[in-house]
């Protein structure tokens, strides 16, 4: 090998080194790209869509009701041989009282006006009080979901990301609705 070769074989094993660490690093503290394996989330996410998860907001602030939050499982779930991360809905906020009722959602005590659901919820669930630094999750397919009713809450260090953009099906992409609080004024 000419000096010349040697130069661009070093040049090339110096960028793909670089292009390795910018992935990891980018994947490991910025964004990363997850399917949805499940219907827990219809009809905001359908089984197979694929989203970009933004992992940097949660440094800098607390998660909103609304926000579609990706999380490692909790205690309890990983004593139930969980692994895989999970995608839920934040719904109740550390100090809030949080009650499922009359097919309806209420935080202290206000029923939530939910557009983003598939059906009303047909159980009942609380009135319990989130725990400071933990959340309260649901799908938005409530009757169809193994979210905090089941298992109880996330701590705020299970945490891995918002979900941001869906990136397949091309026909559905676009950016995820993180829903702001609403009330039902009935």
């Amino acid at each position: 090998m000419t000096k010349k070769e040697e130069n661009a074989v070093v040049e090339i094993l110096k960028t793909l080194g670089t292009a390795a660490i910018l992935a990891f690093g980018i994947r490991a503290f910025v964004a990363e790209a997850r399917y949805i394996p499940s219907s827990s989330m219809e009809p905001t996410l359908e089984i197979n869509d694929r989203l970009i998860i933004e992992k940097i907001s949660y440094h800098f602030r607390s998660p909103e009701r609304g926000d579609v939050v990706v999380f490692s499982p909790t205690e309890k779930l990983r004593e139930q041989n969980f692994k895989d991360a999970f995608i839920k809905r934040v719904i109740g906020l550390p100090g809030e009282t949080v009650e499922v009722k009359g097919e309806k959602v209420y935080i202290n005590g206000q029923a939530l006006k939910e557009q983003y659901i598939k059906e009303s919820p047909e159980y009942q669930y609380g009135p319990i009080v989130v725990p400071e630094d933990q959340y309260l999750v649901l799908g938005d397919n409530r009757n169809n979901s193994y979210d905090s009713h089941y298992w109880g809450f996330v701590p705020k260090e299970n945490l891995i990301g918002r979900a941001m953009v869906r990136f397949w099906p091309f026909n559905r992409l676009g950016s995820i609705d993180q829903q702001p609080v609403n009330y039902d004024h009935q």
